[in-house]
């Protein structure tokens, strides 16, 4: 029961015990048999009462609260005015994350289901991170973290757990001169942007590019947590093959470790841990209360290109592929290009490609040599912006209002994210499958083959590459700092990332007349299993990006880390012998 003196997040509506039995039926269906966490604690472990949630609201000030799902109207009275206003927010991602409750997708088939946890601190300082690990640690209690919910994976939720929930710890600053903490008098300071738990790239790329003129390299989504899973996990964006991956640009960190300590780690103060939070994965070494990353200069311009290619036949398509992929080889796979294209089941390829460090006049130049008409219909929009406005509501409001998306809601005004991203929200995943794809198979005498392999799985499937994810191409200094990270080693040979997925937006286990069709949810899992087969046996042993990844990705430690996963679990080891922070196919969770 909840202590007198913790607050619900919001209050809770009356719900039938038949309503209850029929969803808890249901969402049983959904997920596969799984240990609970309780199972997993020692019972030399002191189990918490109300005293002991009274005395953690205390500590933290009063920042314990117990959430519900953003979706309890719907729960409660499906139908009502209530319900049909929970649904309208539903698809706005900033809404979501201003919930404790709510997260970016609403679970995966047979894997997880978003669900509240039992109580949550709303954090404020890293001293109430560090009293809700304490007290996570002395009770057995499931710790999650959440700064805004985007994890796919489903780690910032489960079921009876604490939430350790940052979104108030939004401070974003700039730095001319930063110099790292324990540096020697020789490190000269370099140009920087400090991002606390709960800010998103909306207001890092605002505090860098709009009002300092610098870049650091992000996610490509605005609401995106700046400082937690994205970087932990790697973190591409769409320049990560002219700077790097986000955790190439991590500087220094403050984290919350299993001991409660706060502490810093950088090159200079807990190195080995650091290491491992570049790349390392989300959830796993402790809970981060800061970045600082490295800001890089800005060009003068981004640019954008859309298009499509339809081909005339079957045989054309193939050509087409194969066209395509020489084109990756010799005009994409270098520092200037970044996102991806898609090749369709409806025999076309959609290109949806960014670019720095061109002109105009030459991405046109590059794109008119995919014309081939006869055998397939090119079409192309090149689009630049001026790169200080390419995060400037103002300006893209003005000239691309296409382009976003605003929070519609009182007090919000300044928030928003690319249209091209609200098909993400609030889906339920069928499957999420991805593979790195080796340079190797664009090259002549490979091409042809990987084409023909393309070709059969589009049959199946439409396959997404996004060369941005790969670092085969990129800039010497992008190698060169993202080799310094525990990023898996295979993605500097790696073209592009493959992606398959499939998923319904705005279903919800829990509400009725919202819940995912299974029949489907199976069907087409099945159907992008059997086109990614086709891509893996083409990539044996060349693995995936973890942040964007299987929930059943089968020899994951591998998979996901190669060579570094060694390094890994003892650096785990060394901060957190008791698991306090385990998540779902994280280091150490075996």
């Amino acid at each position: 029961m909840l202590p007198d003196n913790v607050p619900a997040e919001t209050p809770e509506q009356p719900e039938s015990t038949e309503r209850r039995r029929v969803l808890g039926m249901f969402a049983g269906a959904l997920v596969t048999p799984f240990i609970r966490w309780s199972d997993l604690i020692s019972p030399s472990l002191e189990q918490p009462g109300p005293d002991d949630w009274a005395r953690l609201g205390s500590e933290v000030h009063g920042r314990l609260l117990k959430p519900t799902s953003h979706m309890q109207p719907c729960i409660a009275a499906p139908g009502s005015p209530a319900c049909a206003e929970a649904l309208k927010h539903a698809g706005n991602p900033f809404f979501l994350e201003d919930h404790p409750g709510a997260t970016q997708s609403t679970g995966w088939l047979g894997a997880w289901n978003s669900t509240p946890s039992s109580y949550c601190v709303a954090a404020e300082t890293p001293q109430d991170v560090a009293a809700a690990v304490n007290f996570a640690r002395k009770h057995g209690v499931q710790l999650v973290i959440k700064g805004t919910g985007h994890d796919y994976l489903g780690r910032s939720c489960a079921p009876d757990s604490l939430l350790v929930w940052t979104h108030k710890m939004r401070r974003v600053a700039f730095h001319e001169r930063f110099v790292p903490v324990g540096a020697p008098a020789s490190v000269k300071p370099v140009e920087a942007l400090e991002v606390h738990a709960g800010a998103r790239w909306l207001e890092a790329y605002g505090e860098a590019t709009t009002k300092h003129g610098r870049y650091v390299q992000g996610g490509g989504c605005c609401s995106v947590g700046a400082c937690g899973g994205f970087v932990l996990g790697g973190g591409f964006g769409s320049f990560s093959k002219k700077h790097g991956t986000g955790a190439a640009g991590l500087l220094e960190v403050e984290i919350v470790t299993a001991d409660g300590k706060i502490r810093i780690a950088n090159k200079y103060r807990n190195a080995d841990l650091f290491w491992a939070l570049r790349g390392g994965g989300g959830g796993t070494f402790g809970v981060v209360t800061r970045m600082t990353l490295l800001a890089h200069p800005l060009p003068s311009e981004f640019g954008l290109v859309k298009g499509k290619i339809t081909a005339s036949s079957e045989a054309a398509f193939r050509s087409l592929i194969e066209r395509m992929l020489q084109f990756y080889e010799e005009d994409l796979n270098n520092e200037h290009w970044g996102e991806q294209f898609e090749i369709g089941r409806d025999n076309s390829v959609s290109v949806y490609l960014t670019f720095q460090g061109l002109t105009k006049s030459q991405v046109e130049a590059k794109f008119a040599k995919l014309q081939n008409p006869g055998h397939w219909d090119a079409q192309f929009e090149v689009i630049t912006i001026p790169a200080r406005h390419m995060w400037d509501l103002e300006y893209l409001s003005k000239n691309h209002p296409d382009f976003i998306t605003r929070d519609p809601r009182p007090g919000h005004e300044g928030e928003f994210w690319w249209t091209s991203n609200s098909g993400e929200v609030s889906k339920f995943w069928y499957t999420y499958q991805s593979r790195w794809v080796p340079e190797s198979l664009c090259r002549p005498s490979k091409r042809k083959e990987f084409a023909s392999t393309l070709f059969h799985a589009s049959r199946i499937w439409p396959v997404s590459f996004h060369i941005n994810k790969g670092l085969a191409g990129a800039s010497a200094d992008a190698v060169r700092r993202t080799k310094e990270t525990a990023t898996n080693p295979n993605v500097f040979d790696a073209a592009a990332l493959v992606i398959l997925s499939a998923g319904a937006q705005n279903a919800f286990t829990t509400v009725p007349g919202h819940t995912p069709d299974l029949a489907e949810a199976r069907a087409k899992a099945k159907q992008v299993g059997e086109a990614m087969k086709l891509i893996r046996e083409a990539t044996p042993n060349m693995g995936t990006y973890v942040n964007e990844a299987d929930y059943f990705e089968p020899n994951w430690q591998n998979q996901f880390w190669g060579t570094h996963y060694p390094k890994l679990l003892a650096v785990k080891r060394k901060y957190d012998p008791d698991n306090v922070f385990r998540t779902h196919h994280s280091v150490g969770s075996e």
